[in-house]
């Protein structure tokens, strides 16, 4: 039976080193003291976003511990709990083999991989023990996406869980120009968490195939025991006929998973994850620019994009969803200060007078914006404008002064001999295939365009590369 436990507040994920023989820690200092320091921090310290309990998928709430929850044991830390809550039948095959040396010989590939994860692992592992679901699932994040929210494959599946589109919608997760839900930490977890229960009953009870389903697709899996089955073989996942990486998917997860149970074997030593929540969830009540909950609260504008990869605008949709997700110990400072902005301060707006030739998609494209924004920020229904009014354009200060900078440097680049050229987007060019095809850095072509590595281009879209 597994353990009941308190729920706690917050998380802090250590390093982790592989390598030869030796069992080596990245921690500054000794890690049994850093542990201990925690534990005395905890005892001293009341939870700024209150004690939570937990609703199967559906968010946060706060009311009191019950007293089961209040005698309940702690574990020592979130290893701890993940370990306690492992239950999936043994698998050992050459491909889990191979993959056990694979994480061992990259050690600073997964440090890269845990250090991402200490912002998400203890929300995900409380919604996967909600759910009493086997928390190897909690470290799928891990196979899918390294543990990046801002992941996105050539098949065109984003964010921790690595949804594509249309599998996405199914599950509730909203797509626009302003949000990504399939981005989203709370909500895209607990689509994933949705569609893994629903795989594994589909498959009666067989989680290895609920998995081969979650990463091949329903059908695909079906067809193969449908195979087996007709000629009269084993239907169990090791002996199916699939593709490369769906055979290999399973064994990778069983892999990750015998490292975190047993370090020690692999020559690791894992350290200490405190049992507590990192982040909080704030309600923003409207729209708001993501720089200035940065600069009202001190929070660093790359933390605050880490906890929100879904905002591809660095400002929320004026449609909803209105929250935030903050480390919990600014959610007291948050909350008071988003509530006490007026809506004039909400936005960085600029404000644009309407020339003779101007239309709604040369002025979106010279904000990096859509047409759509525009009219909802300025309630537009059709597309005539009036020369010599005024429109809002709804611009984050960081996307413009981006944009004022990219221009400077184009400037002076002139000015300098360097060489510009102007591309249009064609269909199925991606940012990544045209630095490619230039000799670019796809980071410096995105912020030569005051544009996100991870944007969606549009087609006929104008690119400025410069070259020396």
């Amino acid at each position: 039976m597994r353990n009941i436990r308190i729920k706690t507040l917050g998380i802090v994920l250590g390093g982790v080193l592989l390598g030869g023989c030796a069992i080596q820690s990245l921690s500054p200092g000794n890690p049994a003291d850093q542990a201990h320091r925690d534990t005395v921090a905890d005892s001293q310290q009341i939870d700024p976003a209150g004690t939570t309990v937990r609703k199967p998928g559906r968010g946060w709430s706060k009311p009191h511990l019950s007293i089961a929850e209040a005698a309940a044991p702690v574990h020592r830390d979130l290893w701890d709990r993940i370990r306690a809550g492992f239950s999936f039948p043994a698998l050992d095959n050459q491909y889990v083999q191979h993959y056990e040396r694979w994480y061992q010989s990259r050690s600073e590939y997964l440090h890269r991989v845990v250090e991402r994860a200490r912002r998400y692992l203890f929300y995900i592992v409380e919604e996967v023990e909600t759910r009493n679901m086997p928390m190897e699932i909690a470290l799928l994040p891990g196979i899918e996406s390294a543990f990046k929210p801002n992941a996105y494959s050539r098949a065109h599946a984003a964010g921790l869980w690595q949804f594509i589109p249309s599998t996405g919608r199914h599950y509730g997760l909203k797509q626009n120009w302003w949000y990504d839900g399939r981005r989203d930490v709370v909500r895209a977890t607990q689509a994933a968490l949705d569609y893994l229960q629903k795989l594994h009953k589909e498959f009666n009870g067989d989680w290895f195939l609920a998995l081969a389903a979650y990463n091949a697709g329903e059908n695909r899996v079906h067809r193969a025991i449908a195979y087996n089955r007709k000629r009269g073989r084993d239907t169990s996942y090791p002996n199916l006929r699939l593709k490369a990486e769906t055979r290999r998917y399973v064994p990778k997860l069983i892999a990750l998973k015998n490292i975190i149970l047993d370090p020690a074997r692999y020559g690791l030593r894992l350290d200490p994850i405190v049992n507590k929540k990192y982040f909080a969830e704030v309600d923003t009540k409207s729209q708001v620019d993501l720089s200035v909950v940065s600069e009202l609260a001190g929070i660093p504008n790359s933390e605050l994009r880490n906890l929100n990869p879904a905002f591809r605008r660095w400002a929320t949709d004026p449609d909803g969803p209105h929250r935030l997700l903050v480390p919990v110990a600014n959610y007291p400072h948050v909350q008071g200060k988003i509530a006490a902005l007026t809506p004039d301060r909400r936005m960085r707006w600029l404000r644009h007078r309407i020339k003779r030739g101007d239309t709604l998609s040369t002025i979106a494209r010279r904000y990096g914006v859509t047409v759509s924004a525009i009219k909802t920020s300025n309630k537009i229904r059709g597309s005539s404008l009036r020369e010599g009014r005024y429109l809002l354009v709804p611009v984050s200060h960081r996307r413009y002064a981006s944009a004022r900078e990219t221009k400077r440097r184009i400037t002076k680049k002139r000015s300098t001999g360097g060489r510009t050229m102007v591309y249009r987007v064609r269909s199925g060019d991606t940012l990544w295939a045209i630095a490619q095809r230039h000799d670019v850095v796809v980071r410096q072509l995105a912020r030569w365009n005051a544009i996100h590595v991870n944007d969606v281009l549009r087609l006929g879209q104008k690119i400025l590369i410069y070259q020396n």
